[in-house]
């Protein structure tokens, strides 16, 4: 597999010592069952995406695709639904392989209006055609809602795995993922850490009352940093770099606010209980579903 170059190796060992780091940081550090099951659940997350972008493009669409289709599945269990709507829900569903095709086949032109035009379009047309007119706005809306985040904006971890390097040997699209999620996760860690030692004035008290002003600015600037650090995995200048972690840091605390949002608006304190010791899929890819469409559209922008 052509993952295995130099540069890839490099981040393998730098993924080594941040799980040792980590280890030693909750055991001995922070010993709160809190800090340790938000580690160990980005343990998997990283562990995951790893195995995701080892695959050839092929497999790795069907592998993002099938994350996809289980964030979809867990938020299609959490709204209000009607047996109508499962109608609806199916042209949901049928929307994952071919957003994936596109992505897998790096034609930009119909994986950028494919959900957001032509699905639209769709969905509101097919709930017409099932004839029941009491909640057609809202229950339309949750549905396309539902796909804009969970398909749409999740597939640009994909599409960017297809994108070629800027220069001859330089870093590309499996890179890019990496560095996304390594800092996304790297953000999530960290804004409970600076909240935690010196949180006082709470930022989103009704929708997250354990997230600070202190968190969030501690957070913002430390990634801002390691997105510089981590910049070899890029084809960014250093102050692209620093401009990366800071849309990384702020539009992750978004998705994970919003996500959050849906949950209080429904009852919940988890989405589910996939992820051992912190719940399920949409508790975890919160901040990735914000932050991987609004980086990959910052590197396409610059370089392609």
């Amino acid at each position: 597999m052509d993952f295995f170059s130099s540069r890839s190796f490099s981040v393998l060992v730098v993924l080594a010592l941040i799980l040792a780091f980590s280890t030693l940081l909750i055991h001995v550090k922070f010993p709160t069952k809190e800090l340790k099951d938000r580690v160990h659940s980005w343990w998997y997350i990283l562990g995951f995406f790893s195995v995701g972008i080892m695959l050839n493009t092929t497999l790795a669409m069907f592998f993002f695709g099938f994350l996809s289709f289980l964030a979809l599945k867990e938020y299609f269990t959490l709204i209000p639904s009607r047996q109508t709507d499962r109608r609806v829900m199916f042209y949901a569903y049928m929307s994952i392989p071919f957003q994936y095709y596109f992505a897998g086949i790096a034609w930009y032109g119909m994986f950028i209006i494919w959900i957001p035009v032509y699905l639209f379009l769709l969905l509101p047309f097919r709930q017409v055609l099932i004839g029941e007119t009491k909640g057609f706005l809202e229950n339309t809306a949750r549905v396309q809602w539902g796909v804009m985040l969970f398909v749409f904006s999740l597939s640009h971890l994909a599409y960017m795995l297809t994108l070629e390097p800027v220069t001859d040997g330089g870093a590309g699209g499996k890179e890019l993922v990496l560095y996304l999620v390594l800092l996304t996760a790297f953000n999530d860690v960290l804004q409970y850490l600076w909240g935690k030692s010196f949180g006082k004035h709470k930022i989103i008290p009704k929708v997250s009352p354990n997230k600070t002003v202190e968190g969030f600015v501690g957070a913002f600037f430390t990634i801002a940093f390691l997105a510089w650090v981590f910049s070899f995995l890029t084809p960014f200048t250093w102050y692209e770099a620093v401009g990366a972690g800071m849309i990384i840091s702020a539009f992750g605390f978004v998705g994970d606010v919003v996500i959050s949002m849906i949950k209080r608006d429904i009852g919940v304190k988890d989405s589910g209980n996939l992820i051992p010791g912190h719940g399920g899929v949409l508790d975890r890819i919160d901040s990735l579903v914000y932050t991987a469409p609004l980086f990959f559209h910052y590197v396409y922008y610059l370089y392609y």
